[in-house]
């Protein structure tokens, strides 16, 4: 196993606040997730300290961040820096390719 390489069948399965995800690749200063978002998962309004870049894989989301709406869908990609809040309102299901820098604390 190569200690830079997270293979598909080594992804974490995990939950947050009601959002399926896996986990997996996780560095020292960056970790990177995909976001299972099913039709009618809301992320509650929120900020944290760590910036977030994201990569719409499929689905169609309203994102709100610092009071600015938007529908992202697939091919559409975002950054959030730290401690900006937002939230997200899944309208169609689909995944979501999230960088976390400094991962994520409550992710691991």
């Amino acid at each position: 196993m190569s200690q830079f390489v997270t293979k598909a069948a080594d992804a974490q399965p995990k939950a947050y606040s009601g959002v399926n995800f896996e986990l997996l690749a996780v560095g020292e200063e960056s970790m990177v997730t995909k976001m299972l978002y099913e039709e009618g998962n809301e992320v509650r309004p929120h900020d944290h300290p760590n910036e977030q870049s994201g990569y719409v894989v499929s689905g169609r989301y309203r994102l709100v961040a610092a009071g600015e709406e938007t529908i992202i869908e697939a091919g559409d990609s975002y950054v959030i820096p730290g401690d900006v809040e937002h939230e997200l309102e899944v309208l169609e299901s689909g995944e979501v390719i999230d960088v976390f820098v400094p991962p994520r604390e409550e992710y691991r």
